[in-house]
């Protein structure tokens, strides 16, 4: 047989299909084949932009020698982490529970049935730091299955006891989401805080972009100005250091250290939009210039280095160059001077934090912006400048693979920014993206995970996948007012109550659809992680969606959004931090839901303030009298545009001036 992965709709994949390891896709022929030969499954989980995962390519997947034990031994089988979440969250849970930590590339040998018995993370190619060399694992996993099967089998049953009991639902009985609770979790997080270089523990460091959506929220609700200067210490250490890109815009995924300084440079669609929202809705709060200008920069980024042909946007950028881990972006004083001449040169290498020591490799640094400069015009002149040039050096790979999740935290994130900062081109563009994963993502009425070059690819989506997409739809709806993004909403969420929800457990949610693929267990994880988790985003989508419709819809939606954030109170009130985005909704839902229905004859001022003054998570929607759920029943007040204000369904009177409606939202 011969390579497998040339017809794969995955970057990553297509990334392997000229090793001369014989790589399968997953699925049953790669079991039966194992079951036929009677030798285990090698399962390599990556990604695109990962660059572990590429190291270990170059140094054993492309190695011919390595290859032919691989081939002889095992058959091998390439996921790729982002086209298929389930997987990579059994085997993640399988490689944490036999070493304690996990990571990619991640590396399991599986029986032909696919229970784990042996797993783990990279493997380089020459024994390294007490850890045998790849070819080493490889022979003595092969030796052991050849002549110690009973061990192999011990093993295996007993990683597969363990990931069972790790994936029954999180138990109720906690304590009740109220302002009690949040004022608790939120206490922990500010204690958490690093208050010297700003975000939360130590080095690799991590943007914690929900988390500070969920502060933000927290602040509006209760003025804790605490909680907003945690928000606005992590913003600006974070615009200020080398994980923002200081002439391209948009985030890398973590810093190495705790200072913010040198990124992964691995640059990935779902970090940026989280951070989109979040400094979006901090510069509509505050006011302040530098969120603003990250707002708009990041923004920038996505429309011009994610946005793919068909107007959706491609998951990440890679962190290496040419196999160059982050060539691209980094200077030295000397590059500056010859880009920009002596005295700008100088200038830049003084403002960007540029040093003849370096920041990075080879005496080279990282671009970072310890502090505004005056000189404005200067600034950008010179930023473009180096924009320019840096755009004539070799660039990093983009992952086109279009995520159905990731790309619904793009277009809330758009959307939000948009209407909020008076950017109407970033709501057409968001409105675009959500038309298309419509068109493209959804088959027969379900959604697919993940599509290329506009053709969608074989895997089912996850329950995140309809979270985040009938979420973005919602925002959009209240972004156009148009009526077909909130039924294609409700069609999702309906969907996904019928195929996720636990029917033993109100409130419990797993992953995967009651008909997907059966794997060892039935994935399901309520904790937040780098990405809002299905759990929390499906809950975020429900209780939106109560807001925007009436009667049975809205009660029906409603209990269900609520019996979620009743069951995770335990996770809110024990690991507030492992819960940043389920903090943000429940902020939101304690503190109403808060609904503003504008009732318009075509003018006015009322929309503007309501959607510049409103809290985080509040629904605002804007029409003629009855056209639609939220304005049922509520017709203009003396022939004039006119506002009605409500909290947990009770109503304020309804106003027509601006003086009114400020005081009412801010109450």
């Amino acid at each position: 047989m011969s390579n497998l992965l040339a017809a794969s709709t995955s970057p990553y994949l297509l990334q392997h299909a000229d090793n001369p390891v014989h790589w399968q896709q997953w699925g049953e022929a790669a079991t039966q084949e194992a079951r036929e030969r009677d030798v285990p499954i090698l399962l390599s989980i990556g990604y695109s932009a990962c660059h572990w995962c590429h190291v270990m390519a170059h140094e054993s997947f492309e190695d011919a020698a390595t290859a032919a034990i691989m081939n002889e031994n095992f058959v091998c089988v390439k996921v790729d982490r982002e086209e298929r979440p389930d997987l990579d969250a059994v085997y993640m849970n399988a490689t944490v529970a036999m070493t304690g930590q996990g990571g990619w590339p991640m590396t399991c040998f599986l029986t032909p049935d696919g229970a784990p018995f042996y797993c783990g993370t990279y493997y380089a190619k020459e024994p390294r730091g007490g850890m045998p060399s790849f070819t080493q694992l490889l022979e003595a996993v092969a030796g052991t299955w050849r002549d110690r099967r009973g061990d192999v089998d011990t093993a295996a049953a007993s990683v597969v006891a363990e990931l069972e009991r790790g994936a029954k639902g999180v138990p109720g009985g906690g304590p009740a989401v109220d302002a009690v609770l949040l004022d608790k979790a939120v206490a922990a997080l500010v204690t958490d805080e690093d208050t010297v270089h700003g975000g939360f523990g130590s080095a690799p460091k991590f943007p914690p972009g929900a988390a500070m959506e969920a502060l933000i929220r927290h602040y509006e609700r209760t003025g804790s100005e605490s909680a907003l200067e945690v928000v606005e210490r992590t913003a600006s250490a974070m615009a200020r250091g080398g994980i923002c890109d200081q002439l391209g815009g948009g985030f890398a995924r973590y810093s190495v250290d705790a200072q913010w300084v040198v990124p992964h440079f691995e640059k990935m669609l779902y970090d940026n939009a989280l951070l989109l929202r979040a400094y979006a809705h901090l510069a509509r709060r505050t006011g302040s210039e530098l969120a603003l200008r990250v707002t708009e920069e990041t923004a920038e980024f996505l429309l011009r280095d994610l946005r793919t042909e068909h107007g959706m946007f491609a998951s990440a950028l890679d962190a290496d160059t040419e196999g160059v881990e982050g060539s691209t972006y980094v200077w030295t004083p000397g590059q500056l001077v010859e880009v920009l001449g002596a005295e700008d040169g100088a200038w830049a290498t003084e403002l960007f934090a540029v040093t003849d020591e370096g920041t990075f490799e080879e005496g080279a640094s990282v671009l970072q912006l310890p502090v505004d400069p005056e000189d404005k015009q200067r600034f950008h002149r010179v930023r473009a400048t180096l924009f320019q040039h840096r755009q004539t050096r070799p660039q990093p790979g983009r992952d086109d693979k279009v995520v159905t999740a990731w790309n619904g935290l793009a277009v809330t994130a758009l959307a939000e920014a948009g209407v909020g900062l008076g950017r109407r081109e970033w709501v057409d563009a968001a409105a675009e993206c959500a038309g298309t994963l419509l068109e493209v993502h959804r088959v027969e009425g379900r959604l697919r995970r993940a599509s290329l070059g506009g053709v969608v690819g074989p895997s089912d989506g996850v329950l995140e996948d309809y979270a985040c997409l009938a979420t973005a739809l919602l925002s959009v709806y209240q972004a156009t007012g148009e009526g077909r993004w909130l039924r294609d909403a409700t069609q999702l969420l309906d969907h996904a109550l019928a195929r996720f929800e636990d029917s033993s457990e109100p409130g419990s949610w797993f992953d995967t659809a009651d008909d997907a693929e059966t794997l060892v267990t039935r994935p399901r994880d309520p904790v937040d992680g780098a990405t809002p988790s299905g759990a929390s985003s499906i809950c975020d989508a429900l209780l939106t969606a109560a807001a925007l419709t009436e009667g049975e819809a809205s009660q029906r939606y409603g209990s269900a959004g609520t019996n979620a954030l009743n069951r995770i109170s335990v996770l809110l009130d024990r690991a507030p931090r492992a819960a940043g985005h389920w903090l943000a909704v429940a902020e939101a839902s304690v503190r109403g839901p808060v609904q503003v229905a504008i009732v318009t004859n075509g003018s006015g001022e009322l929309l503007d303030i309501a959607r510049r003054d409103a809290p985080g998570g509040a629904v605002v929607l804007a029409g003629e009298p009855d056209s639609a759920p939220l304005l049922a029943g509520r017709p203009l007040v003396d022939g004039v545009e006119t506002a009605y204000v409500c909290r947990g369904f009770v109503c304020d009177r309804p106003v027509t001036t601006a003086v009114e409606l400020r005081a009412m939202l801010a109450g």
